[in-house]
């Protein structure tokens, strides 16, 4: 009984220790700009970007973060020119004539049947809006780059 006091303690603290099943069967890596996973990336979450912002984008990727099953992007919709994207004639004006506006993009995607398909995105956000997305959806929260 003495040796499972000692020895419990120790063991909770190893296993908690190890990394998620889903982080250690697939590594995150950062694709390479022009590579086809990227733009495979890019192109899916375009669709409802562009439908949502009524005009074409492309993205400023700042940090994306990518398993075999999850992509996570932070970045910045841009016009297809790489110009500011024209907010006038959105949903998103009110927000920025209150101050309540990043010019930034979060999104999730997942892997299904071999295509990518956006689980959840956002523009404007002030705040990390995808802290919580690990248990709404189930994505690793490494793969979110949070700990």
């Amino acid at each position: 009984m003495k040796l499972l006091r000692i020895l419990l303690p120790l063991l909770t603290f190893t296993l908690g220790a190890l990394p998620h099943s889903a982080d250690a069967a697939s590594p995150i890596r950062t694709p390479a700009a022009g590579t086809p996973e990227r733009k495979s990336i890019m192109d899916a979450l375009r669709v409802p970007v562009q439908a949502d912002l009524h005009q074409a984008v492309i993205f400023k990727v700042k940090d994306l973060r990518v398993t075999d099953e999850w992509a996570f992007l932070n970045g910045e919709p841009l016009r297809s020119d790489s110009s500011k994207v024209d907010y006038r004639k959105t949903r998103y004006q009110e927000q920025i004539d209150m101050g309540f506006f990043d010019h930034g993009i979060s999104a999730l995607l997942r892997k299904s049947q071999g295509q990518w398909q956006v689980v959840k995105y956002s523009i404007g956000h002030t705040d990390v809006i995808y802290d919580g997305w690990d248990r709404e959806y189930g994505v690793p929260r490494s793969v979110l780059g949070l700990r």
